[in-house]
């Protein structure tokens, strides 16, 4: 829930109309950002990874649907974390260095490059979230109904 809040809040406030935004605006923006969340997002990620494994190891009925979406909800978030790092976290670190007056002659193919990228991030953990969410809800409905079927 927490990896999700973060990359919908940046994607509802920032993403979604970088565009408006002048080069200088995006960089001071896009600096504070990426100065408020590098360092906990890297224990945050991991740490959501770390407990997504746990709970499909404890997970009660691995037969299911949901177990499965419990399954494609991890794939999901190892995507966004391979984004993250692969596209997302080299284009931040040349942001972090940038000044109005250096930024790059293609700094719009790359602002569009950042965009599409945290636009994809966004939505599939987005949907790593729900499909987590709903494999979550109905291993805890087995367990309540367990209990209340087997004292």
């Amino acid at each position: 829930m927490i990896i999700t809040g973060v990359f919908w809040g940046t994607w509802f406030t920032l993403t979604r109309s970088i565009e408006s935004f002048s080069n200088s605006e995006f960089l001071h923006i896009g600096q504070v950002i990426i100065e408020n969340v590098a360092l906990p997002m890297r224990f945050i990620l991991p740490s959501g990874i770390i407990f997504m494994v746990i709970s499909l190891l404890l997970f009660r009925d691995k037969k299911s649907f949901y177990f499965y979406c419990g399954i494609f909800s991890f794939i999901l978030l190892i995507a966004v974390l391979l984004i993250t790092l692969i596209v997302l976290v080299p284009i931040d670190n040349n942001i972090r260095t940038w000044q109005a007056l250096t930024v790059p002659s293609d700094f719009d193919v790359i602002r569009t490059r950042w965009k599409n990228f945290h636009e994809l991030r966004t939505f599939l953990s987005l949907a790593s979230f729900l499909l987590f969410s709903a494999s979550a809800i109905y291993d805890a409905s087995v367990s309540r109904n367990k209990k209340m079927y087997h004292p």
